[in-house]
């Protein structure tokens, strides 16, 4: 088997009671942005918030996960589901990558149907950045009734 992939995940501060079903289905099924971990051994080493608005946790998290060993962030599903979506998802996305040279997903497990149903009627995602921003969590519908 190949090396182990250590990954944390940070989640929106508005779902911080959140026991992280969804996303740990969703890895140990390897379905929506975990796909990309198909035949691959994956350790998450750290799950916290973003701290809330503006993500003020986002500055401190990545270094100690990555202390941890973790080699990619994933940005939970809820920072591009939200009501409205997260405004900070891509500057988090990109200060990641800059400040600690790590690899970061948008999303973990597929976008609930639900939540698709009332984005696309919002228009929420019509736009090239954000149909790119959902895109590994995009799934067909069955797979999007399952996690709703």
């Amino acid at each position: 088997m190949s090396e182990k992939i250590k990954i944390g995940i940070i989640i929106c501060d508005r779902y911080r009671t959140c026991a992280g079903g969804k996303c740990f289905r969703s890895l140990r099924n390897r379905e929506g942005a975990f796909s990309i971990y198909r035949g691959k051994e994956v350790e998450v080493v750290g799950f916290t918030t973003c701290g809330g608005c503006p993500g003020g946790n986002i500055e401190y998290a990545p270094e100690e996960m990555k202390k941890n060993g973790a080699q990619v962030i994933h940005l939970a599903t809820g920072f591009v589901v939200g009501y409205p979506p997260c405004p900070y998802v891509t500057y988090f996305r990109d200060f990641i990558k800059e400040k600690f040279d790590l690899k970061v997903v948008v999303g973990t497990h597929p976008i609930p149907q639900k939540y698709y149903i009332i984005h696309k009627k919002l228009g929420t995602w019509d736009s090239p950045k954000w149909k790119e921003l959902i895109k590994p969590t995009l799934t067909d519908e069955k797979t999007r009734l399952s996690y709703d």
